[in-house]
């Protein structure tokens, strides 16, 4: 091969190289066109498909137009009226800015562009470009104030990037997504989307509480709705707002989650990591949670030109960001209590609701906890199985039944006459199989597993002993050094006050060696090399790691569910409603450990509905 002469590639050539990073496929196109209309402050766009895009895009809004001399101009390249200078790209406060998109557009297909900048419907103009010469002409047009940007034949002359479209169901998907997705976004506009004639979507806009609300439902589906919590906080230059959907509306795929950075859809890691890390121990084996979540900060402290697409930002102060994320969800995940459902709850836990929700029902007698002296946890106890035996003493009583399969007759019922007196999960009735709590609320039957409620309760203040005394360290008898790269020894003396506030002491002996002098007492006998190099990974990926907190929690989860009251264990019913009382006063009881669902409840309708009743 011949060394080739240095020379400037042509407008076209560069334009479709260009194509290639910003218009992946027809959803590419309709994401652009809708921010370009977001940016121009349309109220309105309504959008038209033909065969999944490919055939026909036509995006209309009624924003502010573009001028008559400036329309040949939008169709250049780096061409915008977006950003002025670098001060503007360092605090982007618009969904487009890059000047690319319409001309990447125009490279690979045949495009109309008509707007008009006025009142007066006769004023407007539309440009033309077909990718074959880049040639742009403009005429006059009668179209009313706004843009009508109008997309055919789709990659007609790079038959390669055409045979890599999918069918046309499929490119219709992803257009709907990212239609979602901007409708998601800005609920004060009104959307339309329309395909081969007919009508998909048709969303009003909507500027309260209550439409916003509509909006989600119909975007998220009903369901999503009646199952999540919606939260708000804010905390110096953060603020979050959204809903999150309950343990119990979990996915078998990561399809349900949106979030947005200033109104721009985003998918970040780091976001992804906090909010993985807030559900981690509510959450079934493989299930993914849902969400609807808004992040608003200063445009100076995030970068949104990282990637073409604008898919990914950069924050400065990724650890920052990460922790409020974390801990907004973990408290607002907390703070939910049997009888809550989906009802909005502060975040921040000062309108947290105590007692469940309910004041006046009868005290019972919390069960209670066995506490190593001196009122410290202690991980060591882990080994000792007179702990676990105390442990699993705690609903044992002087009238325990332990005769045969037989239900507990009910004793003296603590319900009163007024139903306002009922606590959300009701008053034990029965057990069923020495497996099952019947209980009876205001609703209807309440299904409670009692090994997994108690497994809960015991692993929720077996952590909170963890907490309250925090991480004890023990040194190594033999030091261990192990081997890493330069990046991640210089992180861990960067952030060495972080790494032993998590329990470990680390000291660099060299350019690409650390020796690993404590550790936590929990973990000692474990794999201290593969977790400190796990821990290091996270620190330089996202400035924290929960790496040390989750092996804790896996101890104190198999010491909770070692320490539970099992099958067949006969409670009487005082018993039973004390477990009942202690499951509305604890965090994330509606899931055990292991992120099952601990109890269920029958509503009359369904109930009448398993006996045909009212038919």
């Amino acid at each position: 091969m011949t060394q080739s002469r240095i020379h400037r590639l042509a407008t076209r050539l560069a334009n479709q190289i260009a194509a290639g990073e910003v218009v992946e496929r027809p959803a590419s196109v309709i994401k652009e066109a809708i921010e370009n209309s977001l940016d121009a402050g349309a109220s309105r766009i309504d959008i038209e498909l033909e065969s999944g895009g490919v055939q026909l895009m036509r995006v209309r809004d009624n924003g502010q137009g573009i001028s008559a001399e400036d329309l040949t101009l939008a169709l250049a390249r780096h061409a915008t009226s977006k950003i002025d200078s670098i001060d503007d790209l360092e605090a982007v406060g618009t969904l487009g800015f890059r000047g690319e998109a319409l001309a990447s557009i125009a490279s690979v297909s045949r495009l109309s562009l008509t707007s008009n900048a006025s009142e007066q419907g006769a004023a407007g103009m539309i440009a033309q470009s077909e990718g074959r010469d880049m040639t742009v002409s403009v005429s006059p047009a009668p179209h009313p104030r706004g843009t009508t940007l109008e997309v055919r034949d789709l990659f007609y002359n790079t038959p390669a990037r055409r045979k890599f479209l999918r069918t046309e169901k499929t490119e219709l998907g992803h257009i709907d997504e990212v239609f979602k997705r901007q409708a998601l976004a800005r609920s004060d506009v009104a959307f339309s989307l329309r395909h081969n004639g007919k009508t998909l979507h048709s969303l009003n806009c909507a500027d309260d509480q209550a439409g916003r609300e509509r909006r989600i439902a119909t975007v998220c589906g009903a369901a999503f709705m009646e199952q999540s919590v919606a939260l708000v906080r804010e905390a110096g230059r953060l603020s979050l707002h959204g809903w999150v959907g309950l343990p119990t509306f979990s996915r078998s795929q990561a399809d349900l989650q949106y979030f947005f950075v200033n109104g721009r859809v985003i998918r970040d890691k780091l976001v992804t990591h906090a909010i993985k890390q807030a559900y981690r121990d509510v959450l079934f084996h493989g299930r993914h949670p849902a969400y609807v979540l808004f992040l608003e900060v200063d445009p100076a402290v995030v970068d949104v030109n990282v990637h073409p697409t604008k898919h990914e930002v950069r924050f400065r102060e990724g650890r920052e960001v990460h922790s409020f994320i974390f801990s907004t969800l973990h408290r607002a995940l907390g703070d939910l209590r049997p009888g809550d459902g989906g009802a909005a709850t502060d975040a921040s836990g000062a309108d947290a609701q105590e007692g469940a929700g309910w004041s006046t029902a009868p005290q019972q007698a919390p069960m209670g906890l066995l506490t190593p002296p001196g009122g410290h946890w202690q991980p060591e106890a882990q080994a000792g199985t007179a702990d676990l035996d105390a442990l699993s003493r705690l609903y044992k009583s002087p009238t325990f039944n332990r005769g045969g399969h037989g239900i507990p007759i009910m004793e003296q019922s603590p319900r009163g006459d007024d139903e306002s007196e009922v606590p959300p999960l009701g008053f034990a009735l029965a057990q069923l199989h020495g497996v099952f709590i019947l209980a009876e609320n205001t609703e209807g039957l309440v299904l409670v597993d009692m090994h997994a409620a108690h497994e809960r309760i015991t692993y929720e203040r077996l952590k909170q002993m963890r907490d309250d005394s925090g991480i004890r360290t023990q040194p190594l008898l033999v030091p261990q050094t192990i081997t890493l790269s330069s990046r991640e020894v210089a992180a861990a003396v960067e952030m060495s006050e972080a790494l032993i506030a998590l329990g470990l002491v680390l000291d660099a002996t060299g350019d690409e060696q650390l020796v690993i002098r404590e550790v936590p007492i929990a973990l000692i006998g474990g794999g201290i090399e593969a977790l400190v190099r796990d821990v290091l990974s996270d620190m330089l990926a996202f400035g924290t790691s929960d790496r040390i907190a989750a092996h804790e929690d896996e101890l104190l989860s198999t010491m909770a569910c070692h320490g539970s009251v099992r099958a067949n264990r006969r409670l009487t019913v005082p018993e039973m409603n004390a477990l009942l009382r202690d499951m509305e006063m604890t965090e994330r009881s509606g899931q055990c450990n292991h992120g099952r669902p601990t109890w269920v409840q029958l509503g009359m309708q369904d109930l009448d509905k398993l006996f045909l009743r009212g038919r």
